[in-house]
């Protein structure tokens, strides 16, 4: 009797449902009655073709377990290749995976570099195109004042008095506009001598002023945030005692003087 053997069961599973057939069919086989023409067999006879009965069954059942094993066998080693192939896809993949979510970091990385990049540079154009202009309009104010210092006394004529009043506030508005962008008037009078600052084109001597002190400022300098853009040209003092060294920053200290004994 052929012994069915379910895919999913095991070895041993299918080796004891064989050992069941067997001694089922062997039973079976006691259980009839042996007839031969109305004759009644010997028991040791009958004994023997029952022993002969049971031993073909296990020789049958055995034959047909060895195939079953055989196909299980089989359909087990394709199964690790199926696996194994699926194994070496998924490992393929996820090395693709790496490689691509390494691209796309770099990528991100370059793109924050260019933004910042780009946002830098632009900030500094607008920078220098707004430093230009300023550069470009420091000699009208310094026509302005001129033209002020120059027009000496004006209380008795009273044109000359509002045409540099209307100067006057034209000055103060433009130097106004100009100081909302962040520009600042250097005039160092009696400041000491600063050379990253500030433009010596003489010096004078003074034995009451501290040495290297900004005596005339001959023409004011700007600076725009921490950029200077013009350095003041003055005069310097000569003589004169050595500035002593600044003494530690103290919040509640009183400011220092000028310089001046």
């Amino acid at each position: 009797m052929k012994v069915p053997i379910d895919s999913e069961e095991t070895m041993d599973e299918a080796a004891e449902n064989a050992a069941e057939t067997v001694e089922g069919t062997a039973a079976e086989a006691a259980a009839e009655p042996v007839i031969e023409d109305a004759e009644v067999l010997d028991p040791e006879e009958e004994r023997a073709r029952v022993e002969e009965a049971i031993r073909r069954g296990e020789e049958a059942a055995e034959k047909e377990l060895a195939a079953d094993a055989g196909k299980l066998r089989e359909e087990r080693d394709d199964l690790a290749k199926q696996l194994a192939g699926v194994q070496d896809q998924i490992d393929a993949a996820q090395v693709k995976a790496n490689e691509a979510n390494e691209r796309y970091m770099r990528l991100q990385a370059d793109w924050d570099n260019f933004r910042r990049r780009t946002a830098a540079e632009r900030l500094a154009e607008k920078e220098r195109a707004a430093e230009k202009l300023v550069v470009s309009l420091l000699p009208v104010l310094d026509d302005m004042e001129r033209a002020i210092e120059h027009a000496g006394d004006t209380e008795n004529n009273e044109q000359l008095k509002q045409f540099v009043g209307g100067i006057g506030a034209v000055h103060q508005k433009m130097l106004g506009a100009l100081q909302k962008e962040g520009v600042e008037v250097i005039d160092p009078a009696g400041e000491p001598f600063e050379p990253l600052a500030h433009q010596a084109v003489g010096r004078v001597e003074d034995a009451e002023a501290y040495d290297e002190t900004v005596a005339q400022v001959y023409q004011k300098g700007y600076k725009m945030g921490d950029k200077v853009i013009r350095n003041a040209m003055v005069t310097v003092t000569f003589g004169g005692p050595k500035r002593p060294a600044p003494e530690p920053a103290d919040a509640d200290a009183a400011p220092e003087g000028d310089g001046n004994n």
